[in-house]
């Protein structure tokens, strides 16, 4: 069941790298690919920045719209996370052809990827230099839901046997999110 995440603590659900889905979505049409480079910016009032490719369908409805979701996929949605990052949104309609469930965001048009351990609505502060110099969006995070089976106390805990957050190294090959490691304090 997806659960409401403090806005403070929003930055804990993509601190640890994993690798994103984007969701956009104007004009009656919606969008869906994979970035690797998604990162927390801030805390109070929580800030990501993204990387979104100038020649992206993504980019464009992103630009439009001014909001989008970013997701933290699970090992569960692989072959998922691959198949949006190999394919157009301009070819066609990903949610169809895919198949992918999803429903309604909560203050924003983009719709949330069914199946995710993290969703964060955002809101794009535009920055027209570093977005046509580096492709890098700068976006305020609005709402963040985490799956009540894998966030617990405010961070992340996932079973052995169970969904775990993933990381893309190259041409399909992702990694699962590892177990913890507690440093002595």
């Amino acid at each position: 069941m997806r659960i409401p995440v403090a806005l403070p603590h929003a930055y804990r659900l993509l601190n640890h790298g994993p690798t994103t889905l984007v969701t956009t979505a104007h004009g009656g049409r919606a969008n869906v690919m994979a970035a690797a480079w998604v990162m927390p910016l801030d805390f109070d009032p929580p800030k990501f920045a993204a990387v979104v490719a100038a020649d992206t369908w993504t980019r464009e409805l992103l630009l439009a719209s001014g909001e989008c979701v970013l997701h933290a996929p699970t090992t569960a949605q692989v072959d998922l996370t691959y198949a949006v990052g190999s394919r157009s949104g301009r070819d066609g309609d990903k949610f169809a052809a895919l198949a992918i469930a999803t429903e309604p965001a909560s203050l924003v048009q983009a719709p949330l990827v069914r199946g995710c351990a993290a969703w964060l609505e955002c809101r794009r502060l535009p920055e027209p230099a570093l977005e046509a110099a580096h492709d890098l969006f700068v976006l305020e995070c609005v709402a963040a839901w985490a799956d009540d089976a894998l966030w617990s106390g405010g961070g992340w805990r996932f079973p052995a046997d169970g969904p775990r957050t993933i990381h893309h190294e190259k041409g399909g090959r992702f990694f699962a999110t590892g177990d913890p490691v507690a440093a002595r304090r």
